[in-house]
């Protein structure tokens, strides 16, 4: 069962409601007792509740609409050269895959926006919170917990968009407060409060893995892991000693996972990766959850299906987010996750979704998202409601990040490095490696992180943290600046390395800079 946001926000609305139809006598008279304000709202226990709710259902502006034909999500895959559209009708989209992006555009602006409103939901639990009394101190403790885990989520796609970022962990309560009008932070700093917040949440006690969608103690030791990763990496540079923090921190998850499978671990089959009966389980340690019958369902299914070309009888594809033909060729022969209908693509799909014969579409398109309950199945027609997740963490990447990390903190792969990549390769039908150098282990690794993450916003930033790009061409990596994205042939440039500043930001705060080259 999935958090139900909604349905916590309808009976607070409706306890509302009650109180304001009490005691009408001397309302002229009398504070309406509806007008909440943080300060009298978190007085009890289920105010903490549905203070971390709201917290919860602000992660979906991830998947919100950013002008037409287009969503948040899709700024975080547009500029890496794997993928491509098949419409021009967005003209912000479109900008991010020519690589023409400036502060003006939409889904830059949607995204500084959206996190921003995530971390201000939670900084009013972290801070209203610890005063309601009395609460039991484990509930207490498991709520802090999740919000300072969803803080850290958000400040860490903000450091690594756009670099330097205003700090803000307190509320804001009126325009004299300093925060109103920030300055940009040290990225050491931000990187700072991030590990805090993880080392509070890993402490709160939470549950290994949750099934409801809140957040698990294997998603926080991951994200934690995934932190160290990116910070011995570029641009903080912290080399060798946080290498052997990641793989550490991985390693944790992968015991407990090697005690527990039938908890935690991979998938037997990739269908079994974007089934929502699977939301939560196993190997998704983390998204940004749906439900379509509480009125949230996943909004992304129309943005992989063929343009014009109904794929089901009820959802027409727009195709704007497709992968490139060069991306798609690049997989290992017998690689199961380029099998048609198999992996995370699709070349041919049944007559209205779920009707013989199957019609072919002269191209790839992502099957990775792809939902068969909304779509549609061989005997089966699609509802066109969706229950699947958006995806943040999974525990093959948790297995990428151990033998990345392992290898680098100890200049040479282990037998436990290998395992957890040659895990990753099993599934995908392909021989086991074995006798690589440090040098060509970690290439490996990263060749595995590209067609095993691919279509999760996570590559952009594994190019930034390496400053190297995958190579389709080549089988390779080429250096950041200067690799030509495939997707419109232009080279990437030193300013990709950050997003622009939002330009509406800039003008409202004059404590703000723009990012060099915008």
């Amino acid at each position: 069962m999935k958090l139900n946001i909604k349905n916590i926000a309808a009976l607070l609305l409706l306890g509302g409601v009650l109180a304001g139809t009490v005691g009408c006598k001397k309302f002229l008279d009398e504070t309406d007792p509806t007008n909440l304000s943080p300060s009298s709202f978190y007085t009890l226990p289920e105010h903490a509740e549905a203070g971390i709710a709201a917290v919860y259902s602000e992660l979906r502006f991830i998947g919100n609409g950013a002008g037409i034909f287009s969503n948040n999500w899709q700024m975080l895959d547009a500029p890496t050269g794997i993928q491509s559209t098949e419409t021009a009708q967005n003209s912000d989209l479109n900008n991010l895959y020519s690589l023409i992006y400036d502060g003006t555009n939409l889904h830059v602006n949607q995204n500084w926006n959206g996190f921003y409103k995530v971390i201000a939901q939670a900084n009013l639990v972290l801070d209203k919170v610890p005063g309601i009394n009395p609460m039991d101190n484990a509930q207490k403790k498991r709520i802090l917990g999740e919000a300072a885990f969803v803080r850290a989520w958000a400040y860490f796609y903000l450091v690594r968009l756009w670099g330097d970022v205003p700090l803000i962990v307190k509320p804001i309560n009126s325009p004299n407060d300093p925060n109103f009008a920030p300055s940009r932070t040290p990225q050491e700093q931000v990187y700072k409060q991030i590990v805090d917040d993880l080392i509070l949440a890993e402490a709160a006690g939470l549950p290994y893995m949750d099934a409801t969608g809140r957040v698990s103690t294997a998603a926080i030791k991951t994200e934690l892991a995934k932190v160290y990763l990116t910070m011995a990496g570029q641009p903080l540079n912290k080399g060798t000693a946080y290498y052997k923090l990641a793989a550490d921190k991985a390693k944790e998850v992968i015991d407990y996972s090697t005690a527990n499978p039938t908890a935690l671990g991979l998938f037997p089959t990739y269908a079994a990766l974007h089934d929502a009966k699977n939301d939560n389980k196993l190997e998704h340690l983390f998204g940004v959850q749906y439900n379509d019958a509480a009125g949230a369902g996943n909004p992304l299914q129309s943005s992989y299906l063929p343009l014009h070309q109904p794929l089901v009888s009820k959802i027409d594809g727009i195709g704007t987010a497709i992968p490139t033909g060069d991306f798609y060729t690049s997989y290992e022969a017998g690689d199961l996750r380029a099998k048609n209908r198999e992996g995370y693509f699709f070349t041919d799909y049944y007559t209205d979704g779920f009707k013989m014969p199957l019609i072919n579409r002269g191209k790839p398109y992502i099957f990775k998202h792809f939902d068969i309950v909304a779509n549609g199945t061989l005997g089966t027609e699609g509802t066109s409601r969706s229950d699947l997740n958006i995806p943040q963490i999974r525990y093959a990447e948790t297995l990428l990040i151990y033998a990345e990390a392992q290898n680098r903190a100890d200049g040479a792969p282990n037998t436990a490095a290998y395992t957890a990549l040659n895990a990753i390769r099993k599934r995908a039908q392909l021989g086991d490696l074995a006798g690589l150098t440090q040098t060509t282990f970690e290439e490996a690794v990263w060749r595995e992180r590209w067609h095993e993450l691919c279509y999760e916003g996570i590559l952009w930033f594994d190019m930034l943290r390496l400053r190297k790009v995958y190579n389709e061409s080549t089988n390779g990596f080429d250096n950041f600046v200067g690799h030509v994205n495939k997707s419109v042939n232009q080279p990437l440039q030193t300013k990709n390395l950050l997003f622009p500043i939002p330009t509406s930001e800039i003008r409202n705060n004059p404590n703000l800079t723009q990012n060099t080259g915008y």
